[in-house]
């Protein structure tokens, strides 16, 4: 009988020892990086993936295609120039959060290069100081 009851605790160990294994790596890879094709950029700093995720570039802020604080030339340049580098094309995403409209805040990559960073270095984005802290790149 004792035997037995030994033999239940390691078998309950081995199970809790795996459930956190699965945990922590459900963990790990969540933090990973993941693919998404772009269907299309409605301006310069949202994206629309082929399977219709709204997505908000993070830590970056372009000019405003309408509105009060409208500036269409170099909003539709912003927007031009994002798209060719991303529309149609997979690219790497690491999601951030939700914004309060439910779009995916989110960093994009193709092969090495960060589209933020890039959209920034080309005089198309500035780094939105108020939530530069959520990239690397742009602290």
């Amino acid at each position: 009988m004792t035997k037995g009851c030994f033999g239940c605790a390691t078998d309950l160990f081995k199970i809790g020892l795996g459930a956190l294994i699965v945990i922590v790596g459900i963990n790990y890879f969540s933090n990973r990086s993941a693919l998404v094709t772009v269907k299309n950029c409605y301006d310069g700093d949202t994206c629309t993936t082929t399977k219709g995720e709204k997505i908000r570039l993070a830590c970056i802020d372009t000019p405003e295609l309408l509105g009060a604080r409208a500036n269409p030339v170099p909003a539709k340049a912003a927007r031009d120039y994002l798209n060719r580098l991303v529309a149609g094309e997979q690219v790497s995403i690491r999601r951030i959060t939700k914004d309060r409209y439910g779009r995916t805040v989110a960093e994009l990559s193709k092969g090495r290069m960060n589209i933020q960073k890039k959209l920034v270095s080309k005089g198309y984005a500035q780094i939105y100081q108020r939530y530069a802290d959520q990239c690397r790149w742009s602290r």
